[in-house]
């Protein structure tokens, strides 16, 4: 990059972003210091159930909104359009599925891991399975968050590449190792507030510099980025409304309907309709970071009318695209500049700190605790602590390997994350929805998920032709020039060659990975299931199945449904209770003549301190 290209920061930009990394580090060191002082593994990976709907609200908002998010988005919308705008409808099934299914289903069972739930419907395998799967899907895509605006900052303003990662995984590390889940989502709060601010003022001031409101729109229209409703059913169009509005929900439901560091938050919450509530507050969050991204690639659009800057950045990512842009509206107002890193900083923070935890909370409850039981509860907290340090460095070697690999890796590693995270939930959607679903099933439908997924995501990589360069139209033409130049674009490039075979199978949009791959999870999960032996009713664990199918089916009669295993009432107190007891005495090696010898001090004791009677309310979809 030519140094005279180089936007470079002032002393109060660095003062900002010095700021964000200041404060979250002292909100760590508050929650380091308050309260129980994270001395115990409840107080550390679940904030001990206290948090109120606002906070974890704005947690999972910071959580979703990664820094590839912030600066990916307005990228897409400068290229391509606004057409990805309309992945905001599938935020309300996405929302609304895991606000009165999820929810109910895991909170109720007094987890703390979402994986749990996997052992207590299926078996320990399914749910050893399931963590080993999650925890591939988060270490790689920390990474990514980790060195994606590290590197987009560095092809523009020349900031030591490594110097940034370093500083960023660190300060993540420490405030998420003193501070625990408390502190995550706290600094969360602080982040969001941050993000929105950043990216109001880009807006703000890229509006004032474009010439107002009317003449960014004009020029946009012009320039063909306002994108009608695009009804096409192919699944192999990038984005289409099918793509984003129906194949998000399922994405959507991968993120907020089981993925632990979602979860992990539900289950923080100090009731079920604190948890609920702060599910429904996400709405809103969601759609204004998306329009406020939307809109700033628009801007971005207005600015430059199509010029072509990459031979002015080190890297042709419109990534670096949009930093570059961000910096040039800013470069000559002193602290903006630093505000919108700090942003874009603020997102990374934010979805490297809930991974780190969440990792943490995985490998301790699923991996470990189940190995060692009579471990002690301050050796607990203490390894709890180490496994976040470990993840955090762990993830600052996956940043590395991503350098390694080349700008392509970004996309790759997105592609990763969409592909594992369908297997996953269809692995949930078995347990709950369909009873007769045994863990023979569960394991093989998981297996035959992660290996088509993978197939169809490698696939698309391996036989991916180079396209040509996107030419964007020149918003600064006369109506009647540039509306001649889009017929003859049109014209030239809208008959593209089709593939055909398996080229068109690993054309598959990446929008349809996550719904593609659940419903191979839960086909072959049944049909395994029914040859192998489906599940007894009486065999399956009482609140673990949500009553979808009875629900579904109410025109059967009631015998038909009994027999096909489809009126389990979500909620059954005292068999659950007894059923874990049983799990818990004979886990400690009693024998079933020792099992009616139990004190009832000590069923007591374990009660309290592994269940919870179940919420008296019925929610439904």
């Amino acid at each position: 990059m030519d140094p005279s290209d180089q936007k470079h920061f002032s002393a109060v930009d660095y003062v900002i972003f010095a700021l964000l990394l200041v404060g979250s580090l002292s909100i760590g060191l508050y929650y380091a210091l308050s309260g129980g002082r994270q001395r115990t593994t409840q107080e550390f990976l679940m904030a001990d159930r206290s948090m109120r709907c606002l906070p974890v609200s704005l947690s999972l908002i910071a959580s979703f909104q990664s820094a590839v998010a912030i600066i990916g988005v307005p990228a897409e919308v400068y290229v391509h359009g606004t057409q990805y705008w309309f992945i905001g409808c599938a935020y309300i099934l996405g929302l609304l599925i895991p606000a009165h299914v999820f929810i109910p289903v895991l909170y109720r069972l007094k987890l703390s891991s979402a994986y749990q739930y996997l052992e207590l419907r299926f078996s320990k395998s399914v749910r050893i399975c399931g963590t080993l799967t999650f925890i591939f899907q988060t270490v790689v895509y920390m990474g990514v968050c980790v060195y994606t605006p590290a590197f987009a900052l560095n092809a523009v303003t020349g900031f030591k590449l490594w110097g940034v990662v370093l500083a960023t995984g660190l300060v993540c590390t420490l405030y998420t190792t003193m501070g625990g889940l408390k502190a995550v989502i706290w600094t969360d709060v602080f982040q969001t507030l941050v993000m929105f601010a950043g990216q109001l003022a880009v807006i703000v001031v890229g509006v004032h510099q474009a010439g107002g409101l009317s003449e960014v729109w004009w020029k946009v229209w012009e320039g063909n980025h306002i994108s009608g409703l695009d009804l096409n059913p192919d699944p192999t169009e990038r984005h289409t409304f099918w793509t984003l509005g129906v194949g998000g929900v399922f994405l959507m439901l991968s993120l907020y309907g089981v993925n632990q560091a979602q979860v992990q938050r539900y289950l923080s919450s100090r009731t079920e309709k604190e948890a609920v509530r702060s599910c429904y507050m996400v709405f809103p969050s969601l759609q204004l970071a998306l329009a406020l991204s939307c809109v700033m690639g628009l801007v971005m659009f207005a600015r430059y009318c199509g010029e072509d800057h990459s031979d002015k950045l080190a890297s042709s990512s419109t990534d670096a695209m949009v930093i570059y842009f961000v910096m040039d509206m800013l470069q000559g107002l002193p602290g903006l500049p630093g505000l919108f890193v700090a942003c874009l900083f603020s997102a990374a923070l934010s979805t490297i700190s809930s991974a780190f935890n969440s990792l943490a909370t995985v490998t301790m409850e699923d991996l470990i605790k189940p190995h060692f039981p009579a471990m002690t509860e301050r050796r607990a907290t203490l390894l709890s602590k180490a496994l976040a340090v470990c993840y955090g460095l762990l993830c600052l070697a996956m940043a590395f390997l991503t350098h390694l690999m080349g700008d392509s890796v970004l996309q790759v590693a997105l592609k990763i994350f969409g592909m594992v995270g369908g297997p996953i939930l269809g692995l949930f959607c078995l347990g709950m929805f369909f009873p007769w679903a045994n863990s023979t099933g569960a394991i093989a439908g998981l297996g035959a998920g992660l290996t088509v997924s993978f197939w169809v995501g490698i696939g698309s990589i391996v036989t991916r032709t180079p396209g040509t360069r996107v030419l964007l139209s020149d918003c600064r033409a006369s109506p009647m020039t540039n509306n001649t130049t889009a017929i003859f674009t049109t014209a030239a490039t809208s008959v593209p060659l089709r593939p055909s075979g398996l080229r068109r199978f690993y054309s598959l949009s990446y929008m349809w990975y996550s719904a593609f791959t659940c419903f191979t999870v839960i086909l072959i999960g049944l049909v395994v299931s029914f040859l192998t032996g489906p599940m007894k009713e009486e065999d399956v664990t009482p609140g673990t199945v949500y009553p979808l199918m009875g629900k579904l089916l109410c025109f059967l009669p009631d015998s038909v449904r009994q027999k096909l295993c489809c009126v389990t009432p979500l909620g059954q107190t005292v068999s659950t209770e007894q059923r874990q007891r049983q799990q818990y005495k004979e886990s400690n090696g009693s024998t079933v003549a020792e099992l009616d010898q139990f004190s009832e001090e000590e069923d007591d004791a374990f009660l309290h301190e592994n269940t919870t009677p179940f919420m008296e309310h019925e929610t439904a979809i």
